[in-house]
């Protein structure tokens, strides 16, 4: 493919070469380069790939393409200067796998938390309609329950390389719909640009991601992206920041909401470990609705799922039928089955909002004491650490401070940083760096009646120290616990 055919939909200056340059493909990791590759120079927050360029001439590539002048570029290589690489990836990559995400119903769930619940509601209650959607997000990359052959390489929101060409796989597979998780990094970082999605909904906004935004109205600017570039909203109603979203949305916008009055409410909720069952208030209409997760936080995931798919064009009937088939998500309010009298639950609460929710819920419905272990990342938002360990030892009988992924940081350095706000909640509460120690040591001094509550990590199955990824998952450690304890 030409090079001036990927880049149809961009405003460029050959500065050498010949944009009639044929390409073999495009790449934007210099460890990923091919002979006849175009390698775009993408500016990330601590890499600009410009530096790479020699390089990845030397390795093979025919082509780059720039933000500004490059000296030294053999006169063989075409040269392709853009105003904004970022943008030029996204469009490139859209034309050489063809354009894909036309071909899809699309829904992007932007939002702090629920975002994994949302996508994974929406498609179980499209799949039971008949459609057959495609998830792209924090767990895994799917269609029809099997993990795309596209290699999940980046977290959540993909690059635009492996966005279209998962978009590609999708389509090729017979799907109708994409349902993903839209970051505020992948809006501030273009890697959606040309995405005009169907239907976007907005779940809640709270303290998170300050180290990349800085603060929270920049935060807020990058969620607000997605309501510009979607067909119709959906917005949590009772969230403070829905006022913007539906001020500043350029489309028409759609509310659910359990407190304010809205499209899709739900009233008289009763939530028990089992799960929750509330009254479905659609105009005039209302629905006795159960579903098997429990707590209010999934009330409010259920109800964006709700809208989304009524928005999609399915009848309350169809929606009502679906919601049967939902079952937990993996690492979201996960119980994990143990031959203990008390129960153990693993979720992924890694913000404060986050946090006191699944606190929240579980203090309702535990008879005993609620034990925390929790942590905080290394290298992210310094800001929430305090702020956890407040919330922590307000809605806790006993914490232990432990690690998250400390990445580069010192992981004690993180832990005092969070005991700083559970100091005056009188929480009991104690140190342990060694995150399997701290879950053992939470799982020995529980007793009936108590639940164990291990957040920060749900779904993931490693944990980040330096550079390296080792092996670690919250409840396979529970498990192995009460397989070496079975005959005591």
């Amino acid at each position: 493919m030409r090079i001036c055919d990927l880049l149809q939909k961009v405003k460029y200056e050959v500065l050498q070469g010949n944009a009639e340059t044929e390409v073999s493909g495009i790449c934007w990791d210099s460890r990923r380069i091919k002979p006849g590759s175009v390698f775009i120079c993408v500016k990330g927050r601590n890499v600009d790939r410009h530096i790479f360029a020699k390089q990845v001439v030397e390795d093979g590539a025919s082509t780059l393409v720039v933000d500004h002048k490059l000296f030294k570029i053999p006169k063989e290589i075409t040269v392709i200067k853009v105003a904004d690489t970022r943008i030029a990836l996204s469009e490139a990559a859209a034309v050489f796998y063809g354009a894909p995400f036309k071909k899809l119903k699309s829904i992007g769930v932007t939002g702090t938390n629920g975002k994994t619940s949302v996508t994974w509601f929406i498609e179980k209650i499209l799949q039971s309609a008949g459609k057959t959607p495609g998830v792209i997000g924090t767990i895994e990359n799917r269609i029809g329950g099997h993990i795309l052959e596209t290699v999940k390489v980046n977290p959540t929101t993909p690059d635009p390389l492996e966005l279209h060409a998962s978009f590609a796989e999708m389509a090729e597979k017979g799907a109708s719909h994409v349902v993903m998780e839209v970051t505020s990094s992948a809006l501030a970082q273009n890697r959606v640009h040309g995405c005009d999605f169907d239907i976007g909904i907005f779940t809640n906004l709270t303290q998170d991601h300050l180290e990349e935004h800085g603060t929270m109205e920049n935060y807020k600017q990058e969620k607000l992206k997605l309501f510009k570039m979607c067909k119709l909203g959906v917005v949590n109603v009772d969230d403070p920041a829905s006022e913007d979203f539906i001020r500043e949305a350029k489309c028409p916008v759609i509310t659910y909401g359990i407190k304010r009055e809205a499209d899709f409410m739900a009233e008289d909720i009763k939530c028990s470990m089992k799960g929750s069952e509330f009254i479905l208030k659609h105009h005039d209409q209302r629905h006795s609705i159960y579903f098997k997760l429990p707590g209010k936080f999934n009330v409010y995931n259920l109800l964006a799922a709700i809208s989304a798919c009524y928005q999609c064009g399915l009848t309350i009937e169809e929606i009502l039928r679906g919601i049967n088939s939902i079952e937990a998500v993996k690492g979201r309010f996960q119980f994990v089955p143990n031959t203990g009298n008390f129960s153990v639950i693993v979720d992924y609460a890694h913000s404060p909002d986050g946090l006191e929710n699944i606190l929240n819920t579980v203090r309702e419905l535990t008879s005993r004491r609620v034990i925390l272990v929790f942590g905080c990342g290394g290298n992210r938002d310094k800001g929430k650490r305090p702020i956890m360990g407040k919330i922590g030892g307000s809605l806790s009988e006993y914490c232990i401070i432990t690690s998250d992924n400390p990445r580069k940081e010192e992981p004690m350095a993180i832990i005092e940083d969070i005991e700083k706000g559970m100091i005056d909640t009188g929480c009991k509460y104690e140190k342990i760096v060694d995150r399997r120690k701290a879950i053992i040591r939470a799982l020995s001094i529980a007793e009936a009646g108590d639940t164990v509550l291990l957040a920060g990590k749900g779904h993931e199955d490693y944990q980040i120290i330096g550079d390296m990824y080792m092996d670690f998952d919250d409840a396979e450690v529970v498990k192995e616990f009460f397989e070496e304890n079975i005959d005591n």
